[in-house]
């Protein structure tokens, strides 16, 4: 699937695709007691955007067994890179700088995440990427 074709989840469906990264594939009740653990989460919503989340190719659905089971489509790099790509472009008028000095200006990075992004500067520096 090219980054043009990768459907963009709204904030609903990208809870529910952080929690079948994390938790690999689950039924619908399974999903909505991991949503309900944030905020309170009607079933039947939970399985009406699972259903959106299918039609629009963001899940698959195994459906061999009494209770579907349900598993991202796509990887959780391809979907933040999609993301990215359209903030980037919105936000930002396609400038990594603005968005990186955005991001970095309203968090506090620890250390680790400053060495990894150092780490990431030198390898662009010497064509690694």
């Amino acid at each position: 699937m090219s980054k043009k074709q990768i459907p963009k989840p709204t904030d609903s469906e990208l809870e529910i695709l952080q929690i079948l990264w994390r938790n690999g594939p689950s039924t619908v009740k399974i999903v909505n007691e991991n949503l309900n653990q944030k905020k309170d989460v009607g079933y039947t919503t939970t399985l009406k955007l699972m259903q959106i989340m299918f039609d629009k190719g963001l899940v698959k659905r195994n459906e061999e067994e009494r209770s579907h089971v349900y598993s991202a489509s796509l990887e959780e790099d391809q979907i933040q890179t999609a993301l990215i790509d359209k903030l980037l472009e919105t936000a930002f008028s396609g400038s990594a700088a603005k968005l990186v000095m955005q991001a970095l200006g309203n968090s506090k990075p620890s250390k680790d995440e400053l060495n990894k992004i150092r780490e990431l500067i030198n390898n662009i520096d010497r064509g690694d990427q």
